[in-house]
């Protein structure tokens, strides 16, 4: 068991904002369990932040399966005695996302990813937290989860709009037991979700995007403040946010 250290978990931790959130953590010091469904992938997160001094440790998961959830939970708490942060950064869109070509097959695996999931795991850890009368949740919403837009399609749209709401929720009644979270609703981020775009973004268009290093930062300075501290919210864009820019109106 560990003493002295603080422990995060971090879901989605192989690639994209789960990846640099866990490589911020560990290099503020935190000792990060980076979950994913590709162990080859998150071992490949923890070589990196052992190479630049850091802690982490990899466990192979599915969030949308609520027993492998809880046992990952278990296990974490089995290490290390407690958990003080949970990322819930594993998400997931399809290419069949509009009202045209969305299938069910594709509604319910982004339901039982970018919702269930996130209620799983945050269910896992709050008997921990409540015990310990301290704890921290981010979960990684979207621009979509505050924002309706076409682009995104309904499924993806629906969900990160709920994980907004749940967020809320945990507050309002966790907040008497020193819990807090924070929704995190980025809008594009240049991470490998963008290549299950109908229209992939060009190169020059993602290097103007949020770039995965912004979000781990924001992650990091959350997790940072006392827990005095509830960021009950933060919605943040690129500054060329593709959202704001309508095409020209020909006024030929």
């Amino acid at each position: 068991m560990t003493k002295g250290k603080r422990v995060a978990w971090v879901t989605g931790g192989g690639s994209g904002i789960g990846e640099a959130g866990a490589e911020a953590l560990a290099a503020d010091g935190w000792i990060v369990m980076v979950s994913g469904r590709r162990q080859a992938v998150l071992d490949g997160v923890v070589s990196r932040i052992a190479a630049k001094g850091g802690t982490a440790e990899a466990l192979q998961l599915d969030v949308a399966k609520a027993e492998d959830v809880q046992k990952a939970a278990d296990t974490i708490i089995g290490r290390h005695g407690r958990v003080d942060l949970l990322v819930n950064s594993a998400g997931i869109n399809v290419p069949k996302r509009s009202w045209n070509d969305m299938t069910l097959e594709g509604w319910n695996q982004l339901v039982e990813i970018n919702l269930n999931g996130v209620l799983y795991c945050m269910r896992a850890v709050l008997p921990t937290m409540r015990a310990q009368r301290d704890g921290c949740i981010i979960n990684v919403s979207s621009w979509a989860g505050r924002h309706v837009s076409k682009m995104p399609g309904p499924a993806y749209t629906t969900t990160k709009h709920a994980v907004l709401a749940l967020t809320h929720s945990f507050n309002m009644e966790e907040c008497v037991n020193g819990l807090r979270a924070c929704c995190l609703m980025p809008a594009e981020v240049a991470t490998p979700i963008l290549q299950q775009r109908p229209v992939v973004p060009s190169a020059e268009e993602q290097a103007r995007m949020l770039q995965p290093e912004d979000l781990g930062r924001t992650i990091a300075f959350v997790a940072s403040l006392p827990p005095r501290v509830c960021v009950n919210e933060i919605l943040i864009s690129p500054t060329w946010n593709r959202g704001f820019i309508q095409t020209p109106v020909n006024r030929d």
